[in-house]
């Protein structure tokens, strides 16, 4: 069973065009001489469900088809499982979502047959995963997750999806304009913060939003997060920084703060309006959230 792959893969991914695409990929599949069991998603954190079941059935190597939601959900399934470690489950990643920025750190190109052969060849890496704790939810992540800003986008985000690759920039320009800034209190490397915050962000990949570079990027490897706390910037410093966001540059703006730690907790004031919360491009919640780390937790299928 080692040498089988369960394939789990997004129905609504594609943009517009997942029939022909999928016909495509079982076809490389076949080609590349890859034996697969394969599974459509039906509802919202079906993926869950399709890892447990698969890893009961004796598979330990999975391949995600969609996008950075549908991975995200695939590692969410791979984290709860309790039958083996999850350090000796593989994962690669066909993408066909909207963002995909997960593959960007890597150098994963969009496109089916390069991805496919890359799981062939099966170079891997293994990379921490995080864990977010909420008052009244938990999630893993494998990407960047953030509070503020960017889980204020993420809220309008799915509003926008219809519009595809540019729904990210739509929902950017709408936060612009009305999120508010909140007071956040940060503790992290035995030390509070207590600050007038546009967003936090605490990273273990390099890519976020559409391809914007937000954290200091250091390692996915390395047990630590690579954090960004956006003070107190306004519209006027993010209109003329626009193409720092993209570069990875706007670390280096004096209201911006970056750290390393393992650990962080994140509370907004209680006279904050509601401060939304997102992992990997989903909308996790709002309020207070404490987020640390797994070590090396999954190998992934990277472009090396």
């Amino acid at each position: 069973m080692d040498k089988n792959w369960f394939v789990i893969v997004n129905p609504k991914a594609g943009n517009g065009n997942f029939n022909k695409q999928w016909e495509k990929i079982k076809q490389l599949l076949n080609t590349y001489d890859l034996n697969y069991l394969y599974a459509l998603t039906t509802h919202h954190k079906h993926e869950i469900t399709l890892v447990h079941n698969a890893i009961q059935q004796g598979y330990s190597h999975f391949i995600s088809v969609g996008g950075d939601g549908t991975l995200h959900h695939i590692v969410n399934g791979i984290m709860t499982q309790k039958i083996i470690p999850t350090h000796q489950i593989t994962v690669g990643v066909i993408p066909l979502g909207t963002g995909n920025d997960w593959i960007k750190t890597y150098s994963i190109e969009q496109n089916i047959e390069l991805a496919i052969q890359l799981i062939k060849n099966q170079n891997t890496i293994y990379q921490d995963i995080g864990y977010l704790e909420l008052e009244n939810t938990t999630t893993y992540f494998n990407n960047v997750a953030g509070i503020g800003y960017d889980g204020y986008v993420v809220n309008k985000l799915n509003k926008l999806k219809r519009f595809g690759s540019i729904a990210y920039l739509l929902s950017g320009i709408s936060g612009l304009i009305m999120y508010k800034k909140s007071e956040f209190t940060i503790k992290v490397n035995n030390k509070t913060i207590k600050t007038k915050c546009l967003m936090t962000l605490f990273g273990i990949c390099k890519y976020s939003a559409g391809g914007m570079q937000l954290t200091d990027y250091k390692s996915s490897e390395d047990g630590l997060f690579d954090i960004t706390i956006a003070k107190n910037l306004s519209f006027k410093d993010l209109i003329f920084n626009l193409k720092k966001l993209y570069n990875g540059l706007i670390v280096n703006h004096k209201k911006v703060e970056t750290l390393l730690a393992d650990t962080l907790l994140i509370t907004p004031e209680l006279s904050s309006d509601k401060v939304y919360i997102q992992a990997d491009g989903e909308l996790i919640g709002h309020g207070s959230v404490k987020a640390s780390i797994h070590k090396r937790a999954i190998q992934f299928i990277i472009n090396t």
